[in-house]
């Protein structure tokens, strides 16, 4: 029995439409910026393996990273309990984060990050005796898939099930430049209520939505509004984070920094899951009680992973390189000529670039949607042509791991140009 046959007899696959859907990809080995099927043909990750690979497949210092940890320490307990790796990746996280940033809160993912933000945001205020329950949100936004971090996202998009056991949550529109005043002026106005706990955003770009970004002035003006009332912040930096805005984090651009920030994804360059929730020491000394219940009482059988630790410590080895920055500042630099490139073509719009990420939309007469059927050619076309990617609808994003080289990049962009050539 094949591989894809003993697949579709046991395994359900993550936002697949199983009823429609094709044959999944064989993959059986990762090298560099390339993922490798068991015929052996090659596909160019243009989209990092769900935006996670931050360094390329396989690189030998992360391999031994995991391998030195594994011979010393696979997992403990993290409930009190500590261990070297878990010390040494908060110890290097915040001397990477704005100063205000003092605690870590390990956790398993980029969904399970924003749910210990979330209810770290609400019990601060019971903790205070102060009556905030309510969370300020943005249209279009995504901040995962579990309930807390479903409920503070768009609706009506993938979540349309489970709406009703969702909490109440208030949205800004999406602050396009023409709307900026509008929006922060509707800001201004839902949270001076002072019912408000926190606001939470994807800072300068919603992933899912589409790659939309929005402007950094934008970003300080709604963060200053937020404090003015006493609301916290709190930043989803999942997708964000570790150079994909071509800074270390999206807040690095901002002058008025958040509360709360929430980390995955390239935390660990894509080789194994964790997640972590970073705020202040004051935040943190709001927890301190001789009451119990009074701390903040959450936690994951896998959290502070020593393994995931190693492998986030031994990532920003390679982050403390020069050679990594030059990286991501020369994929930025081709990202932008190709930007150039496509503003000139009359099939594309809205054509958009923060760092190593580019996107743009393809003009359909039925206008943009998630759910474009675009999104099945577009796909199909680049496996065939040795590019994996998975379109957001009719909007075309990519975003490689930084190892990708100059003539790697002229060839993810030829087969991009080729795709939208063909089209009818």
């Amino acid at each position: 029995m094949s591989l894809i046959e003993r697949d579709k007899k046991h395994v359900w696959h993550p936002f697949t439409q199983h009823h429609t859907a094709g044959n999944p990809l064989a993959i059986v080995k990762g090298e560099g910026i390339y993922l490798i099927d068991e015929t052996g043909k090659k596909y160019i990750d243009a989209n990092s393996s769900w935006w996670v690979n931050t360094h390329g497949h396989g690189h030998p210092h992360l391999g031994k990273a995991l391998q030195d940890q594994f011979e010393a320490l696979d997992h403990v307990i993290f409930a009190g309990v500590t261990h070297p790796k878990a010390v040494e990746l908060s110890e290097r996280l915040v001397a990477h984060l704005p100063s205000s940033f003092q605690k870590v809160f390990f956790s398993d993912n980029g969904s399970t990050a924003v749910e210990v933000a979330l209810k770290m945001a609400f019990q601060f205020f019971f903790n205070r005796n102060e009556n905030r329950d309510r969370i300020l949100a943005m249209h279009g936004a995504y901040h995962g898939d579990t309930f807390g971090a479903m409920s503070v996202g768009q609706r009506d998009l993938f979540n349309k099930p489970f709406e009703p056991f969702f909490f109440d949550v208030d949205y800004l529109d999406f602050p396009a430049k023409e709307r900026e005043a509008e929006v922060l002026r509707r800001a201004e106005t839902v949270l001076s209520t002072h019912q408000f706990a926190a606001l939470i955003v994807e800072p300068l770009i919603q992933g899912a939505a589409g790659m939309q970004m929005y402007s950094v002035e934008f970003l300080d003006q709604l963060t200053i509004i937020a404090k003015r009332y006493g609301t916290l912040v709190i930043f989803d930096e999942v997708m964000t984070g570790f150079g994909r805005t071509g800074k270390m984090f999206a807040m690095d651009y901002c002058t008025e920094k958040p509360d709360i920030v929430a980390l995955s994804k390239g935390l660990t360059a894509g080789i194994l899951p964790m997640g972590v929730t970073v705020t202040s020491e004051d935040l943190f000394q709001s927890f301190l009680s001789d009451e119990t219940a009074r701390g903040f009482l959450h936690g994951h059988s896998y959290t502070g992973n020593p393994l995931a630790c190693a492998i986030g410590c031994a990532s920003l080895d390679l982050f403390d390189q020069q050679e990594t920055w030059r990286a991501i500042q020369e994929l930025s630099s081709w990202n932008h000529d190709f930007r150039e490139e496509l503003e000139a073509r009359e099939d594309v719009e809205n054509v958009r670039q923060s760092g190593t990420i580019l996107a743009f939309d393809v003009i359909l007469p039925e206008g943009s949607s998630y759910f474009s059927t675009l999104r099945d050619r577009a796909y199909a076309y680049f496996v065939e042509h040795g590019v994996l990617m998975r379109p957001l609808g009719n909007v075309i994003f990519i975003n490689p791991p930084y190892s990708i080289s100059k003539e790697e990049h002229a060839a993810l962009k030829n087969v991009i140009l080729a795709f939208l050539d063909q089209l009818d």
